[in-house]
């Protein structure tokens, strides 16, 4: 009877190896190979430290301004946001149905996309607020009354926000933005000495 037994369990072990994968240790993966198909080079096996990011979420390279305001008249821009603002189309989630009263924090941490739905700036690398970019500030004014929209309106992150505030001020204190001063009429007859 053990003899049968001892069949039954041999057929089981042979079958059981033929039909479930076999689990490699993880100390037994050889280490050029990640999860992002990236090759590790010579000094970080030996360091092994340094974390993976997927490329779409890297902010860590500066990307020039000129680079940028090419970018605002390039066939790829165009392509991408058309004749409206950078803003229009971006929605934040969120949870419930009203909206939190302030945006986040910020979309970058440790230059890297740390949110699901980074705002429209954070989200295109592309998209540098500087003073020099014009087209890409004119975007966040009001074409009507010449105020900045408020970032309730455009979904930016704060940090964004008060990029662009800086940005903004920077631009007309050079005279690239031009602005309306309010002119006040006086009446200075009362001040006359008769």
């Amino acid at each position: 009877m053990s003899l049968i037994l001892n069949g039954f369990q041999l057929a089981g072990l042979i079958l059981r190896t033929n039909l479930t994968p076999k689990v490699i240790p993880v100390k037994f993966l050889h280490t050029s190979f990640t999860k992002f198909g990236v090759q590790d080079t010579e000094e970080e096996e030996k360091t092994n430290t340094i974390e993976r990011v997927p490329i779409s979420k890297d902010r860590s390279k500066v990307i020039p301004v000129e680079t940028s305001i090419r970018y605002m008249a390039s066939n790829a821009y165009k392509l991408t946001y058309g004749k409206d603002p950078v803003w229009k189309i971006y929605r934040r989630n969120h949870k419930g149905p009203n909206p939190p009263p302030k945006t986040r924090r910020t979309c970058i941490r440790a230059e890297v996309i740390s949110t699901g739905s980074p705002c429209p700036i954070c989200r295109d690398e592309y998209l540098v607020l500087d003073y020099r970019n014009v087209d890409l500030l004119k975007q966040f004014i009001s074409e009507h009354s010449g105020e900045i929209l408020s970032y309730k309106k455009t979904g930016l992150c704060q940090r964004a926000h008060n990029n662009l505030l800086i940005a903004i001020l920077k631009a007309k204190e050079y005279g690239l933005l031009t602005f309306d001063v309010p002119l006040r009429y006086y009446d200075y007859s009362e001040w006359k000495t008769s």
